[in-house]
């Protein structure tokens, strides 16, 4: 049978306690260790923050160099619901008078009404795109399209099936009321161009269904024109202007005018510099550079009254940082009107802080050309490009590997890797510790179990030796 044994058993010292003190001595490294890792995952925690504001403040640059910022405009339009307008980037500022007499049109067609779920008879349709403004059908450059009526398969649905399912130009739908169904064409597009006919042959005639009924080929045909194929037509200036779509992309330079309704009087359409698209950019910049200077101000404060320091504070890094970055904020791009930021209102504060002089910027918007310049400059020269392309270089100089911010948490991350096998070896270290002092106090009770025995061994024995001597 085993023995059961306890430590300290013999020598009635509480070894387990004892060896725990001791080990708790070795561990205690554990608790500076940790603290280090704690900060350091604190401080790689806001660079990685401080990194992706950084990233947030040159694309806000990237975004003032481009050519088109500082070319945005408006279009407006005095009637906006009877026509709207879009204008492109870089579009000149102009005014444009515009009257619409007729809006573009599609071509529509509906048979004589026949037996609802009648069939058509077998046969062929060959619908053709073109023009019947001669009075005569002309045929486009499209290919015509056969569409192939089987029997049995020759209802008007199954009939409207197949030309919608094909290239046709055109779209069918069947329409059902008391007299029964009548199938609709529609061209898919508007303008004189885009009219069709409609040919019929018949496989079987004389059965009695005759698929020519739906055949549209001019005025006597048995499908009736419900709507001619139109172009638009309106004045810009006074200047007549067809267009086959209501949606007019070219008549003028960078504008789009979608024509709604035929006019009663001018429509004035304007072109302007759009400020509020511009102030929005240069907002975009000011904010995106006040974030990380938050960041950075928050992170490295100490509070007196509180004593409580930020996580970066006294960093040599995150102070380096905000120097540089304010120090950016005053380089000069010459060779146009403005030369600084503050040439056009943007300013830096004692506070650090950036803010917009609404007045001085506004006066600089009169002159896009000028602030593209100072944003946008180009030159093989990085000092004399625009600020904005200086700025989104900077920052990319920050997060890029080997820049400032990329080496300060390569370094962290090195020094918590570091840190963490340090604690390993203070684990591993008190673990053989344990093992060690148990071993040698367990043999030292031992011991005094063996001294123990002895002793009473000897004891009885004196005992029993006296009583003989009795």
């Amino acid at each position: 049978m085993a023995t059961i044994t306890s430590p300290g058993m013999a020598s009635g010292l509480p070894i387990k306690d004892m060896v725990a003190q001791l080990v708790a001595l070795e561990r205690a490294p554990l608790t500076g260790l940790q603290t280090q890792v704690t900060k350091a995952q604190s401080k790689l925690s806001i660079y990685g923050t401080i990194k992706s504001l950084v990233t947030s403040l040159g694309d806000a640059g990237s975004r003032l160099s481009e050519a088109n910022t500082f070319k945005a405009v408006k279009a407006t339009s005095s009637v906006p619901d009877v026509v709207g307008v879009t204008v492109a980037a870089g579009t000149p500022p102009t005014g444009l008078s515009l009257e619409v007499q007729r809006l573009a049109q599609a071509q529509n067609t509906s048979s004589a009404a026949v037996p609802t779920g009648s069939g058509m008879g077998a046969g062929t349709l060959t619908i053709t795109l073109g023009n019947w403004g001669s009075g005569s059908f002309v045929a486009g450059s499209q290919t015509p399209v056969q569409i192939t009526v089987e029997e049995g398969k020759d209802t008007l649905i199954d009939i409207a099936g197949q030309i919608n399912g094909s290239d046709a130009g055109v779209t069918a739908t069947v329409l059902k009321d008391a007299n029964g169904e009548r199938l609709l064409l529609r061209s898919k597009a508007t303008g004189a161009e885009m009219g069709f006919q409609v040919e019929a042959t018949d496989a079987n005639a004389g059965d009695g269904k005759d698929l020519r009924r739906l055949a549209y080929t001019g005025a006597g045909s048995p499908s009736t024109l419900t709507q001619a194929g139109l172009n638009a037509q309106f004045t810009i200036n006074g200047v007549a202007i067809e267009s086959a779509a209501n949606t007019v992309k070219d008549s003028v330079d960078g504008l789009t005018f979608e024509l709604k309704k035929v006019t009663t009087g001018p429509v004035e359409v304007s072109v302007s510099n759009d400020k509020d698209a511009m102030k929005k950019a240069v907002q975009g910049f000011v904010d995106a550079y006040n974030a990380v200077m938050d960041m950075l101000a928050t992170s490295t404060k100490y509070d007196p009254e509180t004593k409580v320091a930020g996580s970066l504070q006294g960093d040599s890094t995150a102070v380096g940082l905000r120097n540089a970055i304010r120090g950016m904020m005053r380089s000069s791009t010459p060779g146009g009107e403005f030369t600084q930021l503050v040439d056009v209102g943007i300013e830096i504060k004692s506070d650090g802080k950036m803010s917009i002089n609404s007045t001085k910027l506004d006066t600089a918007l009169d002159k896009p050309a000028e602030l593209g310049k100072l944003f946008g400059a180009s030159n093989v020269d990085p000092t004399l490009q625009g600020f904005g392309l200086k700025l989104d270089a900077f920052a990319d100089g920050l997060v890029e590997a080997g820049g400032t911010l990329s080496n300060r948490t390569d370094s962290l991350q090195a020094s918590i890797k570091r840190t963490n096998a340090e604690m390993d070896k203070v684990v591993d270290r008190a673990a053989r510790a344990e093992t060690r002092y148990l071993a040698y106090y367990n043999a030292m009770d031992a011991n005094v179990a063996r001294l123990n025995s002895l002793n009473a061994y000897i004891s009885q024995q004196v005992t029993m030796w006296n009583r003989s001597k009795g």
